[in-house]
């Protein structure tokens, strides 16, 4: 099928369709299966008990340096003398407990700045809860989170103990109240504890350094740049938006003999006049200067496309993280803010079902009005070309744009994919194009939605409509999920892959031209 989309991973392709929201862990060896099985019969019970213990004194010792201290008085100073003392034995639990956790060593190369040298510490890439090791390791210092984690049992009495900058979403003012408060603590006189960032603001496969946030480079005091690497042969660690989950990664990292952490200081990175006037372009040159270190490129993802991933896997969307990749690319080249693929639903429906939908390169970009010896548009254009025949269909395209802004729930988008491949524009869509519509709507296989078909078109009429479609799934316990509020739908993980096509060829020909 032409029109499915894909995800790069295995290509060298340009950093912008590097997707840094999906991790795969699989045991694909016998030697991992069995070792994991041994590991959770024998080792597993006594890490966890182990880790418990040592998470409870942890716990207990924040609760006695916090002990008469309120939240305005944490934000207010830094903490001295003995309360001082008890956070560094705190940092001696938090790192035993690592150790017995498999984190055995860590590797650390360069040197930790001083808070007077370099009052903020950005590190990257994030990319899992096990990042709080390299926290550990760094003295604690004070963390840039999430509100609601100083809410959390036990880890947020650990978390408060680090006097953290807490970041609340939901507050319209916290991004400029955060700000001035990453400001005063890096230019007073106080001896405030280094403040850590993690830019990306967000978790990542570490396969790219998406964008950084200017919060913290607003500031415009030198920086010292840290590097994280996991060089594990299974990576147990990688916790992203689409993939195995909390617990499983937990799981499977405490039943490996070792875990492996690399921690990279690079030099304080000082900000020109230039710099300190623009946070982003600082920012840019600090995630430049950490992805050459690293050996990998740089990508424009950003965490509101984390938001719009969680929207699609939320609506069981099968090809969520592709979608991420579509929009990324419309935003390039203008499409967002055109929207003319709406407007093509709206004006001009009959022109989506010509040719069942099967258009050419040129025939794409004239349609959404973009030249066609854009760069950007072709690697859009390849996303649903698999097999590089030139050929895509239309339709699919319009679906995987237009359910994310059209549709809140399941039942919405199946509607709009029977409305896209309604050939007539009479609500009678056909047996290969009811497949095509739950194929990418519900990620239904192609027989099984051939038995669907037949079994709602008992008369042998070659068609059914979305009501027919509607009415039958509320009899049938596999289907009747369909037409439930988003939140309460299973959400569905697929990652086909991606092809690389060369549409400018001059030899390159379609059955289209």
């Amino acid at each position: 099928m032409n029109g499915k989309v894909h995800t790069a991973e295995e290509l060298p392709v340009p950093p912008d369709l590097i997707n840094p929201f999906v991790h795969h862990l699989e045991l694909s060896t016998t030697y991992d299966k069995i070792k994991t099985a041994v590991f959770t019969v024998i080792v597993l019970p006594v890490r966890v008990l182990a880790i418990l213990l040592l998470l409870m004194m942890a716990w207990i010792l924040a609760c006695v340096g916090l002990m008469g201290l309120s939240e305005k008085e944490l934000r207010q100073r830094p903490i001295t003398g003995w309360r001082r003392d008890t956070k560094e034995l705190v940092s001696w639990v938090m790192r035993l407990l690592f150790l017995l956790g498999g984190f055995h060593w860590v590797t650390v190369r360069g040197k930790q700045a001083s808070a007077k040298d370099a009052p903020i510490l950005a590190v990257a890439p994030h990319s899992t809860y096990f990042d709080a090791l390299p926290v550990v390791l760094m003295g604690a210092p004070s963390v840039v989170a999430k509100g609601e984690t100083g809410r959390l049992p036990f880890f947020g009495k650990l978390i408060n103990y680090t006097q953290p900058v807490y970041v609340w979403r939901e507050d319209p003012n916290s991004r400029q109240n955060t700000i001035k408060e990453i400001i005063d603590r890096a230019t007073s006189d106080q001896d405030w504890p280094q403040v850590l960032i993690f830019p990306e603001g967000t978790c990542t496969n570490r396969s790219c350094l998406i964008t950084f946030k200017p919060g913290a480079f607003y500031p415009g005091v030198p920086i010292q740049p840290v590097c994280i690497r996991y060089p594990n042969k299974l990576d147990t660690v990688t916790w992203t938006w689409e993939g195995p989950g909390a617990l499983k990664l937990l799981w499977l990292t405490l039943t490996q003999v070792h875990s492996s952490c690399e921690i990279e200081f690079l030099p304080v990175y000082t900000p020109n006049d230039e710099e300190k006037h623009d946070p982003k372009l600082y920012a840019n040159n600090v995630r430049h200067l950490m992805a050459k270190t690293l050996g990998i490129p740089v990508s424009d993802y950003t965490y509101d496309d984390c938001r719009l991933m969680t929207k699609a896997k939320r609506m069981n969307l099968p090809f969520a993280s592709g979608l991420v990749e579509v929009q990324k690319l419309r935003q390039k080249l203008g499409l967002t803010q055109t929207n003319i693929e709406e407007k093509i639903l709206i004006q001009s429906p009959h022109i989506i079902t010509n040719e069942g939908g099967q258009i050419s390169y040129k025939e794409f970009a004239r349609r959404l009005e973009v030249p066609s010896t854009s760069e950007v548009l072709q690697q859009l254009f390849r996303m649903y070309d698999k097999d590089c025949t030139g050929i895509i269909d239309f339709r699919e395209y319009l679906l995987g744009v237009l359910v994310i802004s059209k549709a809140s729930n399941a039942g919405e988008m199946v509607e709009l994919a029977f409305k896209i491949f309604d050939r007539g524009g009479e609500g009678k869509v056909t047996q290969a194009d009811t497949s095509k519509a739950l194929y990418h709507t519900l990620a239904v296989p192609s027989e099984e939605a051939q038995r669907v078909f037949r079994q709602i078109d008992t008369t042998g009429r070659g068609y059914i409509t979305f009501d027919e479609f509607r009415q039958y799934s509320k009899w049938k316990s596999e289907y009747s999920h369909i037409f439930l509020r988003h939140g309460e739908e299973e959400e569905k993980k697929a990652a086909p892959k991606l092809h690389v096509c060369d549409y400018n060829n001059a030899n390159y020909k379609t059955k289209a031209e």
